[in-house]
C-alpha cells in the first residue's frame, strides 16, 4: 500500500478514486512520562517519552487507514493529512487522525 501526503503519484496513473478513508489512535501518556517530561521542559530539550508516543500514535493511525483503503480495493492512499490533538480534562491523552483518498493506481 503506498501512502503519500501528495495528491498525484509521479510516474503512476490513478486509475479509480475509491472514497476518502481515515485512520485514528488515541494513546495515553503515562504519569512517569509526564514526570520525566516536566523536568525535560525545565531544563531544556526534547522530550524523548513523548516524541516515542507521537511517532506509536502516527504509525498506528497511518496502519488504521492503510487497512480502511485495503478494503475498498485501493493500492493506494493520496493526499493524506495527519491532524494531532490532546484531548481529555487534563489533556493527557493524544488523539492523531489520518485521512486521505484511497485510490487504484497503475
Amino acid at each position: 500500500m503506498l501512502l503519500t501526503t501528495t495528491p498525484s503519484i509521479e510516474g503512476k496513473k490513478v486509475t479509480s478514486y475509491l472514497g476518502v478513508v481515515t485512520g485514528e489512535a488515541i494513546i495515553g501518556a503515562n504519569l512517569f512520562k509526564d514526570i520525566f517530561a516536566s523536568i525535560t521542559d525545565i531544563v531544556g530539550g526534547r522530550s524523548s517519552a513523548y516524541e516515542k508516543v507521537l511517532r506509536e500514535a502516527k504509525e498506528s493511525a497511518l496502519q488504521e487507514l492503510a487497512d480502511n483503503a485495503l478494503k475498498l480495493g485501493a493500492n493506494a492512499v493520496v493526499g493524506i493529512d495527519l491532524d494531532y490533538e490532546t484531548i481529555g480534562h487534563s489533556g493527557s491523552m493524544l488523539m492523531v487522525s489520518a485521512n486521505g483518498t484511497a485510490v487504484k493506481i497503475s
